[in-house]
């Protein structure tokens, strides 16, 4: 344990800080922007506080994939097939974890961050590029789990997001909603399968190599999982413009968040 006793008042702020989190991390990503800081800020090591967090938040990734499990019908092949490459890339990350100096990873985090941005803007216009240039080749609609370069990419978000976490979410909704033909609500749920299973497989490994404070990760965990089912049944109901403009808001917050660090 990390000797950090909190009060009433904190335990109920870490609470609520997980409800946010969950909320968001089920509609975009980067929930972690809420928690980490709110867990530093009560004076919880920093350590012990990504480890903590990490895994206080899986439950919240679970509770929002079934919120859109009718946005799940129909894509478990595909699913199946990006879960292969995100558990390769969560194991990879968390491997880098232990073997790379801190901060190798964060100093590029706010070129990632932009990159998955400018992907959000204009996925729709590259998506309809790859699709125009398809049928000029005549090699019709694109295959059902997207082109050949998808899975190596999902595997590289799963590295980010094992190794790093904050915006792994925006990042590979970004390079999804380019691949895929689908509606952004439908990837969204099957990102939300995907970072469950990349945060469950580094939240293993920090259970076991790590100082976990599991009081933080079980107010974390609850506020998450409520949290979750509040945005899926929100989330849900927004047009796919709205749900790209709020990941832009989110991720230009983040990338402050991170500058200003």
């Amino acid at each position: 344990m990390s000797g950090f006793d909190p009060s009433w008042v904190e335990m109920v702020a870490i609470l609520a800080a997980g409800g946010v989190a969950g909320a968001i991390n089920t509609v975009v990503g980067s929930g972690t922007l809420v928690t980490f800081p709110t867990l530093l800020a009560f004076g919880v090591p920093p350590i012990v506080a990504n480890a903590s967090n990490t895994i206080g938040l899986v439950p919240g990734s679970l509770s929002g994939a079934w919120g859109y499990r009718r946005e799940l019908a129909g894509q478990r092949a595909r699913i199946l097939r990006f879960a292969s490459a995100s558990a390769l890339g969560g194991i990879l990350g968390a491997v880098l974890l232990f073997a790379l100096p801190d901060g190798a990873f964060s100093a590029i985090v706010p070129a990632l961050i932009v990159l998955g941005l400018v992907l959000v803007v204009t996925g729709p216009r590259i998506s309809a590029a790859i699709a125009r240039r398809r049928e000029a080749r005549g090699l019709g609609e694109r295959p059902e789990h997207g082109p050949w370069w998808l899975w190596p990419v999902v595997a590289l978000c799963g590295v980010y997001g094992s190794y790093f976490g904050a915006a792994q979410g925006i990042i590979m909704m970004a390079f999804l909603g380019i691949g895929l033909d689908e509606t952004l609500q439908r990837l969204n749920a099957m990102k939300n399968l995907l970072v469950a299973l990349v945060n469950g497989i580094a939240g293993v490994l920090f259970a076991v190599f790590v100082d976990v404070d599991w009081l933080v990760v079980l107010l974390v965990g609850v506020g998450a999982v409520v949290g979750a089912q509040v945005g899926a049944r929100y989330g849900r109901r927004l047009p796919d413009g709205v749900l790209r403009g709020i990941i832009v808001v989110v991720g230009v917050v983040a990338l402050g968040v991170f500058l200003a660090g």
